[in-house]
């Protein structure tokens, strides 16, 4: 789910670790060459200042990344300086901050020059990972690691890359990075992910707790952010306990609201206990949620619950009908079955409620007709009518996006011979390069099309990528706006299946 606490802090996360070689980050370049009297004045400088990183790379941008003569200005310096290592890293970081794919040649003429240079082993991991090669991409950040021991940026981008590779020792090497750095705010950021991916209500409570106890949130701002699911893991078993933690943070807006949404479900819980189920719902419609939150769909169960106990059935399944319809989880699945069965309906009716309700909300999506980078041609979208399109807006350097795909590949992989086809549209072209390597070495599955951010925002409304929507088999867009992560495979997984059902039973 795009608009959702987690995918904020996730981009966070990538702010604050750009330099780890987690991310390439996005920042103004010239890809032409500046005027001559420009340049001149660079190559001046340069010339005055043979030792500076920073006239080396002011004298490659002037003459433009798109420049040829840029290559032959870098090979002649490299002949009047042989020895020195900052004429390749100047012009390899310019590349590397324009996330363009000629960064790598010279930062492993870097590297060879001055392989204790860690920033160097860094930008190529970024490199490696953008171009798929995850294990050389953990391989040059370990040797970032040797080259800077004691830099706890290096130390957690290494850390994490054993979060997918090696799950079962991941948690202790957390602990063990969290022992080495006690007092860094980086530390918190890795016992806060080990929260953050817990997909166990118990577990994510405990390493909270542990994160509270370790990094006090008032000191550390990891904490902080994980001391908003804690409280709303807490509102969901126990408010009481959220109001203690709550209180405890301050008056903050969203701790504001939450505090009132602990207030509030208290009262509730009293009042249900006494069996004064109408009441209880007059004051839970009162709740409202911050903005960002964890408790939306158990909010929505407590009332379908209320209103079962009150002997509205209906408005039960009424309301669940509509939050399901729009993203569906197991629970909402379970608990619609259950009410509709209450209220007199088989599960092929409760499916029926619910297309009624997608058919309302849906619009055709733009028939695009974009370039492969497979092939010469073009695929249209009107040539996959009859198939369910899984599109997602992406670009190589885009981490979220790059979060997103194996999670992607693995549900799609469950629907192998089915009419289901997953694509991605880049919206980068100056990053085409890297495509293809990636698709080979990472061996994703979806199909790769030209775009541009000018046409996703034109014709799919996208303001930031990774934007996803599911099509139907009649080229209509159904669900949008969501995000799938190693806690709701389900979620995608369910609105597949929906969509491919929904075409049996029109065949």
């Amino acid at each position: 789910m795009k608009n959702n606490l987690k995918y904020a802090t996730f981009i966070i996360f990538l702010l604050v670790t750009c330099s780890t070689g987690q991310v390439l980050a996005q920042v103004p370049r010239q890809l032409g060459p500046a005027s001559p009297d420009e340049i001149k004045k660079a190559l001046a400088a340069v010339e005055a200042s043979p030792d500076s990183l920073h006239v080396y790379k002011a004298y490659a941008n002037a003459l433009g990344l798109s420049n040829p003569q840029l290559v032959t200005q870098y090979q002649a310096l490299m002949e009047k300086y042989p020895n020195k290592a900052i004429i390749p890293l100047a012009f390899g970081t310019v590349y590397y901050n324009a996330e363009m794919p000629q960064a790598r040649d010279f930062l492993l003429k870097a590297a060879e020059m001055d392989p204790k240079n860690a920033k160097v082993w860094s930008m190529l991991s970024a490199d490696a990972f953008t171009r798929g090669q995850n294990d050389l991409s953990i391989e040059y950040k370990r040797k970032a690691v040797l080259a800077e021991p004691s830099n706890a940026n290096y130390a957690l981008s290494y850390l994490m890359s054993f979060k997918d590779i090696d799950p079962n020792n991941y948690k202790q090497k957390v602990f063990d990075f969290v022992k080495r750095f006690p007092t860094s705010e980086l530390g918190a950021q890795a016992l806060y992910w080990l929260g953050e991916d817990a997909t166990n209500i118990n577990d994510r409570i405990n390493y909270f707790e542990q994160l509270r106890k370790l990094y006090p949130p008032q000191n550390f701002s990891w904490s902080a952010s994980g001391m908003i699911h804690l409280a709303d893991d807490y509102l969901q078993k126990d408010p009481e306990e959220a109001l203690v933690l709550i209180n405890g943070m301050g008056d903050g807006r969203d701790w504001t609201v939450r505090r009132q949404v602990a207030e509030s479900l208290i009262q509730i819980n009293k009042l249900e206990q006494n069996k004064n189920y109408k009441d209880a719902i007059i004051e839970l419609d009162q709740v409202k949620l911050p903005k960002f939150n964890y408790i939306n769909d158990f909010i929505a169960l407590k009332k379908a619950a209320l209103q079962e106990k009150a002997g509205e059935v209906k408005a039960a399944y009424d309301s669940l009908a509509v939050k399901f319809a729009k993203l569906p989880t197991d629970q909402l699945d379970s608990a619609l079955e259950w009410y509709g069965k209450n209220a007199g309906k088989d599960k092929e009716q409760v499916m029926k409620d619910i297309q009624k309700i997608r058919d309302s909300t849906a619009v055709v999506a733009y028939p695009f007709n974009l370039c492969l980078y497979t092939s010469n041609t073009k695929l249209n979208l009107n040539d996959l009518r009859g198939k369910v399109v899984l599109l997602t807006f992406w670009f190589p350097a885009c981490s979220p996006c790059r979060a997103e795909f194996p999670h992607f590949q693995t549900v799609i992989n469950k629907f192998k011979g089915e009419n289901v086809v997953y694509i991605g549209i880049n919206v980068s072209p100056e990053q085409d390069p890297y495509v293809i390597p990636l698709m080979e070495n990472a061996r994703y599955s979806f199909i790769p099309l030209r775009g541009s951010r000018a046409f996703a925002a034109k014709y799919y409304g996208v303001d930031g990528e990774p934007e996803n929507f599911l099509i139907d088999k009649d080229g209509k867009i159904i669900f949008r706006n969501f995000r799938i992560d190693n806690t709701n495979h389900r979620t995608l997984e369910l609105m597949i299946s929906s969509l491919l059902q929904k075409d049996r039973e029109s065949n």
